[in-house]
């Protein structure tokens, strides 16, 4: 008879999983980058995030889901809320509960007109082709939200950018001016700006001092022809004053001399020395991403995976790509488990017997005390953390381009749950609403009409047999974004032409209609896609509903191999069969005579 769980039992267990939860959504973190023009195949600017956590965020609902904020007018002398964001890996103000989302830890003078922008946990774009994407690293300090001291994290300020500004210059200006003016809570970030033309970065952490209510931030331009990458540690290194392509906070070197994590003595200053610990939670779980990406890209530099520590500048800043990047090949970047690497997660027992690339997150995945400078961790079973993590909750592809006006040459290409079997569906600039389901979803609430659950249930479905699975979704996903990047082209080429008709209603009507429709029949084709993998993949066997036909293909002879099967149950000597040494699984079938011995049946196999 199954045990009835008490009630207290079952919500004290809740609350257990949890905090787990949350502490997951700062364990998990983010990749990012930026591809200039110069270095995309057709001029565009191309600006990607993926967001790999779990729980609500400074909207006050789950983290997976897209939000439109529509353009506005405002009244002279309205003040602008700054919301506080319990994804910071800081406690609320006051001490409260960090899963306080949707409170108010202060406010900004309002400005009189804000621009329309998509954002979600971080701004994403907005109707002037400015585009953002935001990672978490670890900090030395990490200050708590304290209402009028320290009231902006990276969420709100990418969201008041978006607002407020059109070139991403400007953005980081306006980034650092309000971490100097209102201060900076909670973990460590980097955020990316750019426009159709330029593209910088900015990283910020708390003051190193408690008592200070501001932050430390520094801003580097990407170079032009130039792809910068991030993945949860801070990538900008010497600061020099009177670069031109830097900017940084007016007392950033006085702060660190105070602190005394750098002296003029020390030479030029290394901004991720002086402020972090470097990687984000083990060795490897961020530097190995952008080795990744980079040596993706430029094969040429012949980039080692492994370096001597999280301090290393094996990895540039940027690099120039080997090939120019098209769009499908930025969507590329964010598929991967380092297929064809030593550190491929479709191999080995570990992806069992059908290439599973996910490993569930344990113990040893977790951040505990990694920032400690004073010693070295080495955790049994840690695994690798690739680009394409089963605990994401979206990931999109920004794309700004200057040969077209800004309703239209911005897209967010955005993908809900994990990147590999997402699908990117466009996201005009110039678009006054969203498919319903790309704005509604729970973890908590299985929602089949729901954009994350839609793509969610296909990752969790093919992990049953990925090897067979992937394939069919991978041939489904080109099909649909191929289709979508055709229609696309159709789209700008009629709504530039109404811009330049000077009928600008007509455009925006059109770029919304586009819009809502890709994004409904995208939802409905994966839902289609989804029937025909659980029909075909049910109970272990591969069922083709077209023919009837039923295969029954068992499991593959190296991996019955390597998890120690022999041969049996179907002899009768089974035990003297398990206990023989060095008799492996062949794969091969032996016919023994009826009375044939242990010996004679070993010398058959």
């Amino acid at each position: 008879m199954r045990k009835r769980i008490g009630t207290t039992h079952f919500f004290q267990n809740f609350l257990c999983l949890f905090a787990v939860l949350l502490l997951v959504s700062n364990a998990a973190a983010c990749t990012v980058f930026a591809i200039t023009p110069g270095a995309s195949e057709d001029g565009s600017m191309y600006v990607g995030h993926t967001n790999d956590g779990v729980g609500k965020d400074w909207r006050n609902i789950d983290d997976i889901s897209l939000t439109f904020v529509p353009a506005a007018d405002h009244a002279a002398g309205e003040k602008r809320p700054v919301f506080f964001d319990p994804d910071s890996g800081s406690d609320a103000a006051g001490g409260e509960d960090s899963s306080d989302s949707g409170r108010v830890l202060g406010y900004i003078d309002q400005v009189p007109h804000t621009y329309a922008y998509y954002t979600g946990s971080y701004g994403m774009m907005n109707e002037h082709q400015l585009l953002s994407a935001e990672c978490t690293e670890y900090a030395k300090v990490e200050l708590g939200a304290a209402e009028g001291k320290r009231i902006f994290y990276s969420s709100e300020l990418s969201n008041v950018a978006l607002e407020r500004c059109t070139k991403a210059r400007e953005a980081v200006e306006l980034v650092g001016g309000l971490i100097d003016t209102y201060g900076y809570y909670g973990t460590g970030e980097t955020l990316i700006f750019a426009d159709p033309e330029e593209a910088w970065v900015i990283e910020i952490c708390s003051s190193l001092d408690e008592e200070d209510g501001g932050g430390l931030w520094v801003a580097q331009k990407i170079p032009d022809g130039e792809v910068f990458v991030a993945a949860n540690e801070f990538r900008i290194r010497e600061v020099v004053p009177g670069n031109p392509d830097q900017i940084y906070s007016t007392d950033l070197f006085s702060k660190l001399e105070d602190a005394g994590v750098w002296s003029p003595a020390d030479g030029t200053l290394d901004w991720l020395e002086a402020v972090s610990y470097g990687e984000y939670a083990h060795p490897y779980y961020s530097l190995m991403r952008v080795w990744r990406i980079q040596d993706r890209l430029a094969p040429s530099l012949n980039l080692s995976p492994y370096v001597e520590n999280s301090y290393t500048k094996a990895y540039p800043f940027t690099i120039t790509p080997d090939e120019k990047v098209n769009l499908t090949g930025a969507f590329s970047l964010f598929r991967d488990h380092y297929e064809g690497t030593g550190f491929d997660l479709t191999t080995g027992e570990a992806a069992g017997p059908f290439g599973n690339p996910y490993r569930y997150l344990g113990p040893d995945d977790g951040h505990t005390d990694f920032q400690n400078a004073s010693y070295m961790e080495v955790r049994a079973g840690a695994n690798p953390r690739p680009v394409s993590a089963v605990f994401c909750s979206y990931s999109y592809v920004a794309q700004a381009r200057s040969s077209l006006p800004d309703p239209v040459g911005g897209v967010l290409w955005f993908g809900p749950a994990v990147a590999y079997e997402t699908v990117y569906a466009p996201f005009y600039a110039g678009s006054t609403n969203v498919s319903t389901a790309y704005t509604t979803g729970d973890r908590l609430q299985y929602d089949p009409d729901s954009a994350y659950w839609t793509f969610d249930l296909v990752t969790n479905w093919a992990m049953l047999r990925y090897d067979a699975m992937i394939d069919e979704i991978i041939a489904k996903q080109g099909e649909i974004e191929a289709e979508s990047i055709a229609l696309v082209q159709e789209t700008d080429r009629e709504a530039a032409e109404l811009i330049a008709a000077g009928d600008n209603e007509e455009a925006a009507r059109l770029l919304t209609d586009f819009t809502v429709t890709r994004g409904d029949e995208i939802i409905d084709e994966w839902h289609a896609l989804t029937g025909t993998l659980i029909v075909t993949y049910s109970n272990g066997l591969i069922t083709d509903p077209a023919t009837e036909a039923v295969e029954e293909p068992g499991y593959p002879a190296w991996w019955l191999n390597e998890t120690g099967y022999q041969y049996g149950l179907r002899v009768y000597p089974l035990e003297e069969l398990h206990a023989a040494d060095g008799l492996n699984y062949t794969g091969n079938t032996v016919r023994a005579p009826l009375n044939a011995t242990f010996a004679d049946i070993r010398e058959l196999i």
